[in-house]
């Protein structure tokens, strides 16, 4: 299988960063082609100055990210939950990588549109310091409407697996490299 891991924390120190690495090594060792893009360290505008009006000129790390969403069987999406959203970086990345013509295409006259990624499946890891009932509860799982239904799923991508790590502040080192060793533990080997 063919996987692209896209780490959505800027800091590729953090324990998203430490997830992403791991299940790097992990899908590589059990023979998966695997690409990886961490945020922190691609160069672009997160902004649409024009909105979806124009399409802005991709910087080369997009240019990147497109080529690694068409190369890939399945995209894993890794990020903490701010604000009970995804970091602005990951959003940013978002609007200016999925436009119109890559991901979707509206059709003329209606208000339907052709999904343009389907074919491939996707994983959503996700930290929080909040227990999970509590995104459920109070939020309503705002980061998944956003990223899973409203933007992997309105592209075509299914089924898409929920990985929802919470209390994190609360995790000790060895709870955390604990779910780390669970998260790719799951991993299956690829076929040959």
């Amino acid at each position: 299988m063919k996987i692209y891991i896209l780490l959505g924390h800027p800091d590729p120190e953090s324990f998203n960063g430490q997830i992403a690495e791991a299940y790097k090594a992990a899908a590589e060792k059990k023979g998966h082609e695997v690409r990886m893009q961490k945020l922190g360290e691609m160069r672009f505008d997160p902004i649409l100055w024009k909105g979806y009006k124009v399409v802005q000129e991709l910087e080369a790390d997009l240019k990147q990210a497109q080529e690694n969403i068409l190369w890939c069987d399945k995209w894993v999406v890794i990020y903490p939950i701010w604000w009970g959203a995804v970091p602005a970086l990951l959003k940013g990345f978002m609007d200016r990588t999925l436009y119109s013509g890559f991901a979707y295409k509206y059709h003329r006259d209606g208000l339907l549109w052709d999904k343009l990624l389907t074919g491939r499946s996707g994983e959503i890891i996700t930290t929080c310091d909040a227990p999970r009932w509590w995104i459920w509860w109070k939020y309503r799982n705002s980061d998944l409407n956003s990223v899973k239904r409203a933007t992997m799923e309105f592209c075509g991508i299914s089924p898409i697996k929920v990985n929802r790590i919470s209390r994190v502040r609360l995790l000790s080192p060895e709870q955390r490299q604990q779910t780390i060793d669970k998260i790719i533990s799951k991993i299956p080997h690829a076929k040959t």
